[in-house]
């Protein structure tokens, strides 16, 4: 079992004929991805990398393909129409890889989502991956190794080291998700939390939060809540940020006293999550909490 990402995902890559598009098209359909179609308005009857079949737009792509998610490589000026175009396709996941879209333009695509059943991760995300099965997006598949473990996470780049701690104990994941670093996203700790509670195929979540706005609080009031039978383990980047810098990503901000790392680490902590000191003990904390 996973979530959101299987085998029988059939994938549109939004942006496909630009260089990024390009290259992370090939990189998914070598690891085993269903691409099925790309779009690039104006370029439609094209073929893209490993002859993947270009349209117009994403409704023409699902039409001819029967394609139920898509991933967006496209410029940050037109990525909320993008977004909002595979909404109006009513796919059932829609991943953004793209940063730098205005937090305005993320308003108009919340309240498009608000009204839909698509599921968006991202923006400014590293993607979504379960292990030996789909990947969609930029993250590196031969770190992963199919397992019982989720792993949520706002920085890419910490995915890539909990990961592949987990990897080299023999720990495998069950699905990995880079939920994105900007002040909007489409989908946060709790509504993926949501997702791997009711997954029989994981044992175990990571949870990589960050400084800034209140989803690891929130995450961790919903686990006490209701009880998560889950362990989870948990760490939080940026416990030397300074209060009023932006540290990295758009939403890594302490503003007004709230956000902070150490906020964070206690609320996590009173919901009795295994929370680390430092990302190089992920792998073994995780190891601890499921023996």
């Amino acid at each position: 079992m996973s979530i959101l990402v299987n085998n029988d995902t059939r994938l549109i890559v939004q942006g496909i004929t630009g260089s990024e598009g390009s290259f992370h098209t090939a990189q998914m359909v070598e690891y085993g991805t269903h691409v099925v179609a790309g779009v690039t308005p104006g370029k439609g009857g094209q073929k893209g990398p490993n002859d993947v079949p270009v349209f117009n737009t994403v409704e023409a792509a699902k039409d001819n393909t029967g394609a139920n998610a898509a991933v967006i490589f496209v410029p940050p000026s037109f990525a909320a129409d993008a977004i909002i175009e595979a909404i109006a396709a009513e796919l059932d996941v829609v991943v953004c890889i793209t940063e730098g879209i205005p937090t305005f333009d993320m308003v108009r695509v919340k309240a498009a989502l608000d009204q839909s059943s698509t599921r968006l991760i991202g923006p400014n995300c590293p993607g979504v991956i379960t292990p030996g099965q789909c990947k969609i997006g930029i993250m590196p598949g031969f770190i992963h190794m199919p397992g019982r473990i989720g792993v949520i996470s706002r920085s890419g780049t910490l995915t890539y080291e909990a990961v592949f701690q987990l990897t080299e104990l023999n720990i495998g994941q069950s699905t990995c998700i880079g939920v994105g670093g900007d002040p909007i996203i489409g989908s946060t700790f709790l509504d993926l939390l949501k997702l791997f509670a009711n997954d029989s195929g994981t044992d175990a979540v990571v949870l990589i939060g960050e400084i800034g706005g209140t989803a690891e609080e929130e995450a961790a009031a919903w686990i006490q809540k209701t009880g998560f039978k889950k362990p989870v383990v948990a760490f939080v980047a940026g416990r030397t940020a300074p209060p009023g810098r932006r540290m990295g990503h758009a939403g890594a901000i302490i503003s007004g006293g709230q956000g902070t790392a150490q906020s964070k680490m206690e609320a996590l902590q009173a919901a009795g999550i295994h929370v680390c000191d430092s990302p190089a003990r992920i792998g073994e904390t995780v190891k601890r909490a499921i023996a």
